[in-house]
């Protein structure tokens, strides 16, 4: 890996401009104003949100046209990165010296050794656009280039899933600290926004499934916060993108993601019919925005039954990834109906309940450890056959951090974790 040759990107400006040749125009049209350069925010704000949808179109549009104008001393231009390194030679020379080098980065495993082909940016927080010079930002060929070398790693089995993710995790916030301060809307920058949160929801998948300790928590926590926020740039450079007439294919699939993501009502930061009301009714009408809107029926409702069924018949991987952690919950729910509305004199087959609860048959012992988990009675019928009594109040004995997932009794979901999505 130390040895391996990448080919630099060599920006090349023309002479009547401070950009790219290799942009087209059309790119350069999209490329919005800031509404403030100096902020160290790593997304993009269009507009106000408090304004109408059709004032924000006219707005929008309005800077889309000016983009390639300047406002004098109120608004400076656009920065645009001349970095050809996946790392500015200035931070990688000082990360040499403090011995600041990620495993992955490291030359032969020396700690204060590195090279262009494996040192990536680290996210600063401390960083603004009007400070940072253009040597140190990468442009959007590079970005990508970066981001094709950060997912590669990703399901490398040569160190444990933490110490990817948490180095994935920095370096990909770095990117999207580089594209915020250089402003660009392009269907290339959408796409690489898409594959960032593709790589944030499959690590919530893996971080909710692995044995949750503080740190593992904590990642998890992160995790989210920066899907959110990766989410609510990424919808705002579809509205710009729609703005000037032109839709990304991959939209209803990532405001369904959105969608999952809320849920519990403890998760809302405003209420979803407010929501709703902002999306396009070419979105709202697809197939992946009608499975979130009916998940998200049942799991309000309480319809425990067509939650599980429906999720095991239609749901894609990433909006898996994002309604597992949600199953046990219904499943607790389905054996609370059940204990509560069954005969006290008539234990419940533990067979008949892994049906409801798809978990698998052949192992009656998940169910049982299940019911324990819930805090129910479980017994033999002499013949081998498990029962849980009834009229027994469920209690969580786990907390919610530390519940164990059963898995669906589910061979397309099965073939589905098995067969990643390419990133």
């Amino acid at each position: 890996m130390a040895n391996r040759s990448r080919q630099l990107y060599q920006p090349r400006r023309n002479n009547s401009s401070s950009s790219y040749s290799s942009y087209s125009d059309s790119t350069q049209s999209k490329i919005p104003k800031a509404c403030n350069q100096n902020s160290n925010s790593s997304s993009i704000i269009y507009s106000n949100k408090t304004s109408s949808s059709s004032s924000k179109t006219g707005e929008f549009t309005s800077r889309i046209e000016n983009s390639n104008h300047t406002d004098g001393d109120q608004d400076p231009p656009n920065l645009i990165g001349t970095c050809p390194f996946m790392c500015p030679v200035g931070e990688r020379e000082r990360r040499e010296r403090l011995r600041d080098l990620a495993v992955f980065e490291r030359l032969h495993g020396n700690p204060a050794k590195t090279s262009p082909a494996l040192a990536v940016k680290k996210f600063s927080r401390t960083i603004s656009s009007k400070d940072m010079k253009a040597s140190d930002v990468r442009p959007v060929p590079v970005l990508e280039e970066t981001l094709n070398y950060l997912l590669d790693l990703l399901h490398s089995s040569d160190h444990p899933f933490d110490v990817v993710h948490d180095f994935i995790f920095d370096r990909t916030r770095s990117i999207r600290q580089d594209l915020s301060m250089q402003n660009i809307v392009s269907d290339q920058v959408i796409r690489m926004y898409e594959r960032m949160v593709k790589f944030h929801i499959i690590s919530y998948h893996h971080l909710h499934r692995s044995s949750q300790t503080p740190n593992t928590a904590s990642m998890s926590h992160l995790n989210l916060e920066q899907l959110m926020k990766a989410l609510t740039t990424l919808f705002s450079l579809y509205e710009v993108n729609r703005a000037s007439h032109s839709a990304s294919p991959n939209e209803a699939e990532f405001f369904s993601l959105y969608l999952l993501l809320h849920l519990s009502p403890d998760n809302q930061v405003e209420p979803l019919s407010l929501w709703f009301r902002r999306i396009p009714s070419s979105v709202m009408e697809s197939r992946a925005m009608s499975f979130a809107r009916r998940i998200l029926r049942y799991y309000r409702l309480g319809n425990y039954k067509r939650f599980i069924s429906t999720t095991e018949e239609e749901a894609s991987y990433l909006q898996y990834c994002i309604v597992e952690p949600y199953i046990s919950e219904v499943r607790k729910l389905a054996v609370s109906c059940i204990s509560y509305g069954g005969y006290k004199l008539q234990p419940y087959p533990v067979e008949h309940l892994s049906k409801i609860l798809m978990m698998k048959s052949f192992q009656e012992s998940d169910v049982e450890a299940f019911s324990v988990d819930c805090a129910l009675e479980t017994s033999d019928d002499g013949t081998g056959k498990g029962l849980v009594s009834t009229k027994q109040a469920v209690i969580n004995k786990t907390s919610k951090e530390h519940n164990k997932y059963y898995e669906l009794d589910s061979s397309r979901i099965e073939r589905l974790c098995a067969e990643l999505p390419a990133l």
